[in-house]
């Protein structure tokens, strides 16, 4: 069975498979970007490295189901590529494996102005994620791409043992 490689060590996992999505790793969790070619995926993407995420990978994403968590890491064969439509590849650092938190659907129908709470969740890998409907659009959408993470994400479970967990308990 394949080990990933975590803040608590390592854990044992299911079958890794490709899944056909952007993806972009924000505070320790994956935020995975969705829609047919055009639609702009690449481009949020890089808009959000522009203000600090890191590249898990660009129009394939490796999934690994761990427990109630799905583990996004970069795809084989293309890790650290992303497609600048009109200019070329671009080799970017390539992201730490993190936990799939969302699921933006681009160039589908726009999204609700105010979704219902909680997010509608879809399966994948036999885990459930929350889904928004998101039409990038032209205003902020790297911004709205976060606030949807910081609202609708599902959080980081950390092990007891985690360093970040030890250093917030030394700090309080």
């Amino acid at each position: 069975m394949p080990q990933i490689a975590t803040a608590g060590g390592s854990m044992s996992a299911q079958a890794s498979f490709v899944h056909a999505a952007s993806a972009v790793a924000i505070g320790g969790r994956a935020l995975l970007i969705e829609g047919p070619p055009g639609c702009g995926k690449s481009s949020l993407a890089l808009a959000l490295i522009d203000r600090g995420a890191a590249l898990i990978g660009d129009d394939a994403v490796t999934l690994t189901p761990s427990g109630e968590q799905l583990i996004a890491s970069p795809p084989p064969n293309i890790a650290g590529l992303i497609e600048l439509r009109g200019v070329g590849l671009v080799r970017l650092p390539v992201a730490e494996p993190a936990m799939a938190a969302l699921v933006l659907e681009l160039g589908r129908e726009s999204g609700e102005r105010l979704p219902e709470t909680p997010l509608p969740r879809r399966m994948i890998g036999g885990v459930a994620v929350p889904v928004l409907r998101f039409d990038p659009g032209s205003v902020a959408p790297a911004q709205r791409a976060e606030w949807a993470l910081a609202l609708h994400g599902l959080p980081v479970h950390l092990p007891v043992d985690s360093p970040s967990l030890a250093a917030q308990s030394e700090r309080e």
